[in-house]
């Protein structure tokens, strides 16, 4: 079976839908499948719902979905840095169940392991646990969440072999294996494709069982964040 892809718009194509539930790696302006991203605004999908660490920035990552107005929902845990998601969700154009990040990670990790729900004592008491059940264990208080299978995975890795082997690297590592296992489709974009064989088993971290699609992005743009402050006078 061939998963490599000649180009993010052709791994897109008959998968890519109106309405559907997907999940996006990423977390700040780190490990984001830029070209995917890109593809998918270009391809016009409209009322996604969107899991996501974060939802970009403005003109960055999901913020271009934001920008077309493609995405209707978000399922985050943090949406601090992104303008136009506050404009939005302000003005009542723009769902958002917001998660504690924990939970997230779980509720995506949980997906793939075809675990239905679980307990967990975050946000037991808070507005978080509203209208969910609630159970006692050893006298303590916990929240049940459901896990989170989306239809669509949309991944940033460093390097792929051709049957779908990933490795990442350092901190782009973050929610992008979570995301890549818990899609019933995963598509992966890489920095380098080499032959099935070629990487040392060490170097895998996540196993190409999970991976259905793969496209080459050699030069991606990878943004930093940079703390910047206010100079004084007199100091």
């Amino acid at each position: 079976m061939n998963k490599i892809f000649p180009n993010a718009e052709d791994a897109l194509k008959g998968v890519a839908v109106d309405g559907m539930l997907i999940a996006v790696g990423g977390f700040g302006l780190c490990g984001i499948p830029e070209a995917l991203i890109e593809a998918l605004k270009k391809s016009g999908v409209k009322n996604l719902t969107a899991i996501s660490n974060n939802a970009g920035v403005d003109g960055f990552g999901l913020g271009k979905l934001l920008d077309t107005r493609q995405i209707k929902k978000m399922i985050a845990s943090y949406v601090g840095e992104n303008k136009e998601f506050e404009r939005q969700y302000l003005a009542g154009e723009l769902e958002l169940e917001f998660t504690p990040q924990g939970t997230l990670a779980e509720k995506l990790r949980a997906g793939g392991a075809g675990i239905p729900a679980f307990f967990t004592k975050t946000g037991v008491g808070t507005m978080v646990a509203e209208g969910k059940e609630l159970r006692t264990f050893d006298g303590e208080t916990y929240v049940m969440e459901r896990s989170l299978v989306p239809e669509l995975s949309l991944v940033k890795a460093f390097r792929a072999d051709r049957s779908g082997n990933l490795q990442f690297r350092y901190t782009a590592r973050n929610f992008n294996p979570a995301v890549a296992m818990a899609g019933k489709m995963c598509i992966v974009e890489v920095e380098e494709i080499v032959e099935t064989g070629e990487m040392h088993p060490d170097q895998i971290h996540l196993p190409g069982i999970y991976v259905h699609r793969i496209v080459l992005n050699a030069n991606p743009e990878k943004r930093i964040e940079k703390r910047t402050i206010t100079e004084k006078a007199g100091v």
